[in-house]
């Protein structure tokens, strides 16, 4: 086997291989040689089919599985000798002259191609042990959960039937049906719909049309979608809906007390306000690790400047792109309306495109360079979690995971994120600084 380096240019390489037909055909031999004692042919004896009938009928199914072992080892060779480590598969090119290719399989002629690889470059890793951190912690204060607790008695309010007029707070079921020019539209008729009035889950007006309506009542009236409206075909155009209100219920007052608690499943008020006191310092403690991690990242990125590949950057960049197309869309808005231009956009997202690239091999080479794996049993622990959350479908769920190298590998990539992230955080230079809950939350609330 021959090699030769054609090309290097930045992260590309080049290189054209040719394999001797001699080669090739030594190795079909040995397949063939192998499959005389195994194969039975009427009017052989087992193990006594010639060679040369067997080179007849299996010969061209052999040449080639002989010439995908070939490419395959002499790729794997090319990697192994010049210590590369890829971005992407190797891009095998085949010569494209008539007849070129059928006179390799026939053994007429040497196996001739080149490969194009496209390269890691090489990663020096900072010390983590000079990288500076605050970690940003807030007291769950009396005041959040007392608004906390309150969310939750607003979310169990009773409702009692009441026969005089709706208004802001009532709880209706209405049945509707939506027309536009007479005719009616997607999305635009229920039967049996609750509806709080006051808040804001219809189109603006629609709501308010039926303030001063009783149980039994019937309204027909008009009102205009948003500019803004996410269905296209809808945006800014007027319907008229013709509108039956079932029931009309007032809301009462909760006593949050022992008894209310119990409703919930809690022997107490206390345990209750205690089970939120849980529940808001789980989320404070979310909210910290991600501020933290985000800063960690922050500075891997400051820290580890190179080129990365550009076809990986290229794949990012467009599912990034994708998303955001579709996203402006659905919502039937532009560019414009977001105060940017599409050009600028496309650059802004290059650049976000390039860092997530950048920050990945980062973190692939930390993990890399210190044993970092996700073990089976932490696998295994994701997919039960996934498995938990689908309940009725259990099993569907799990053989998707066990049946599905692409899912099993998006499952294991955060997982394997967060042990590289924790074992810097270990190295680094952490303090804690402690912030009220509005700075902790800060960022997520704008």
């Amino acid at each position: 086997m021959q090699v030769t380096e054609t090309a290097a240019a930045g992260l590309k390489r080049e290189y054209r291989v040719v394999v001797p037909a001699t080669d090739l055909e030594a190795k079909v031999n040995e397949r063939l040689d192998d499959l005389k004692g195994r194969v039975q042919m009427r009017g052989f004896r087992p193990g006594k089919v010639p060679v040369n009938h067997l080179k007849r009928i299996y010969g061209k199914s052999a040449m080639a599985e002989v010439i995908e072992a070939a490419v395959r080892e002499a790729n794997q060779k090319i990697i192994d000798d010049h210590g590369l480590k890829l971005a992407t598969e190797p891009k095998v090119v085949l010569p494209t002259e008539a007849g070129a290719v059928e006179n390799v399989i026939s053994g007429k002629a040497d196996l001739a191609y080149t490969v194009e690889l496209e390269i890691v470059p090489p990663i020096a890793l900072t010390d983590f042990k000079d990288i500076k951190l605050e970690r940003l912690t807030a007291e769950v204060a009396d005041a959040e959960v007392d608004r906390a607790l309150a969310a939750i008695a607003e979310q169990n309010k009773p409702y009692t039937p009441k026969v005089e007029a709706a208004q802001n707070g009532d709880r209706l079921t209405i049945s509707f049906q939506g027309t536009m020019d007479g005719l009616p539209f997607e999305g635009g008729s229920g039967d049996d719909v609750p509806l709080l009035l006051g808040s804001g889950r219809f189109i603006p007006g629609f709501e308010d049309n039926l303030i001063g309506l009783t149980a039994g009542a019937s309204r027909t009236f008009d009102v205009k979608f948003p500019d803004d409206y996410p269905a296209a075909a809808l945006a800014g155009k007027t319907a008229s809906f013709a509108v039956t209100v079932k029931t009309v219920e007032a809301p009462g007052e909760v006593t949050l007390n022992d008894d209310f608690a119990k409703t919930l499943g809690l022997d107490s008020l206390a345990k209750l306000r205690d089970a939120l006191r849980e529940r808001l310092a789980r989320d404070h403690a979310a909210a910290s690790r991600q501020k933290l991690k985000r800063a960690l990242l922050d500075q891997l990125d400051e820290r580890h400047k190179f080129e990365p590949p550009p076809t990986l950057v290229e794949q990012e960049f467009n599912q990034v792109w994708s998303a955001i197309e579709s996203d402006l869309k659905q919502q039937n808005r532009t560019f414009a309306d977001e105060g940017t231009t599409e050009e600028k956009a496309r650059d802004e997202y290059r650049a976000i495109a390039e860092r997530r690239v950048r920050l990945g091999l980062v973190i692939a080479e930390i993990g890399d360079k210190n044993n970092i794996t996700v073990s089976e049993d932490q696998l295994r622990a994701a997919i039960m979690e996934q498995v938990r959350q689908m309940p009725g479908r259990e099993q569907e769920v799990w053989d998707y995971y066990r049946n599905n190298p692409n899912a099993l590998a998006a499952l294991r990539a955060p997982l394997f994120e967060d042990k590289v992230v924790d074992f810097v955080l270990e190295l680094a230079d952490v303090t804690d600084k402690q912030v009220s809950r509005e700075e902790l939350f800060k960022e997520e609330a704008e």
